[in-house]
């Protein structure tokens, strides 16, 4: 076991992100501020709002995204954010979450979920599903339908989102019309050194998975979970039934081949809507290249509306 990959190191070594980040957001303007992320896409207006949901494992703040339209209970999509499963990054995903309910005319709750290592495996991903049951369950309160319900989420994001999905099949609901993997890390039992990476220099480093891992897992038995790890080749579950799912890829991403062996599986039950792999990027791809996200936001946003256009 490396230095990093050690609880203790990596848990002090995420909380030092953490500080740095907090510093980070505290400047009014600037890159990487939330009113930078804000200003992105300017196309697509900011109508938004506060609320709280209560969970069994922390009270998770979340920002609701409401569509200029006349439907009074449009459908929702409930969007998780990237940052390793650490860094509660919720602003960056601002820009995806305007252009999706503009394009699909749905609402989007952003979910400000917990983090590790204050908050680690198995909570997020039980706090997700329970947001997520929670949203399903009152939309009549809040002026959305939470019958026709999708979820998704960007890199851990989507990670989350998967076992959000996961949880809905064994636990009998909510209803999901979709899932939204979007370069999701689907294999944390894999070491990050040991996924092959296309480019000489991917964004993923190996050392960062191994903070993020053990950070987020800190057992390495646990790494191997389904609600972990659904695309490891060990992991060979019954996925019939699960909800209906869109795997988007970056072809250049060290993540792409526990994405592409996830959706695989999906596939073979009945549940993948689709496998799109974006050529000639890496992970995060959309969140530097305003042209990119533009492409695959309206290209999520297409499936979203079809998704709660027939649930």
């Amino acid at each position: 076991m490396s230095l990093l990959a050690r609880p203790a190191v990596a848990s002090l070594i995420a909380k030092t992100m953490q500080r740095l980040l907090t510093l980070a957001g505290s400047r009014s303007s600037g890159r990487g501020s939330a009113a930078a992320y804000h200003a992105r896409l300017p196309e697509f207006p900011r109508r938004t709002s506060e609320l709280t949901i209560p969970t069994s494992v922390a009270p998770a703040r979340v920002t609701v995204h409401r569509p200029a339209t006349e439907d009074p209970a449009p459908p929702v999509h409930v969007n998780f954010h990237g940052g390793g499963f650490i860094l509660a990054v919720t602003e960056t995903d601002d820009a995806f979450c305007r252009a999706v309910a503009a394009q699909a005319g749905v609402v989007v709750v952003n979910v400000d979920y917990v983090v590790a290592p204050q908050y680690p495996f198995p909570a997020p991903p039980r706090q997700a599903y329970e947001v997520v049951r929670w949203i399903a369950g009152h939309g009549a309160e809040h002026g959305w339908d939470g019958t026709r319900l999708t979820v998704g989420g960007q890199s851990a994001g989507g990670g989350l989102a998967a076992a959000v999905a996961r949880q809905a099949l064994e636990e009998n609901g909510p209803s999901i019309a979709l899932q939204v993997l979007h370069y999701a890390p689907l294999d944390l039992a894999t070491a990050a050194k040991d996924k092959p990476a296309a480019i000489a220099k991917p964004l993923l480093r190996p050392w960062m998975g191994e903070v993020f891992d053990s950070a987020y897992v800190p057992d390495p038995a646990l790494r191997a979970d389904r609600l972990v790890s659904p695309g490891h080749p060990k992991e060979t579950a019954d996925l019939k039934g699960i909800a209906p799912a869109l795997v988007v890829t970056a072809a250049h991403d060290r993540l792409l081949a526990e994405n592409k062996r996830y959706a695989e599986r999906l596939r073979q039950v009945g549940s993948l809507v689709e496998h799109h792999d974006m050529a000639g990027v890496d992970h995060g791809y959309d969140l530097d290249d305003d042209e990119k996200g533009r492409e695959i936001y309206a290209f999520i946003a297409d499936h979203v509306r079809r998704a709660t256009a027939g649930a």
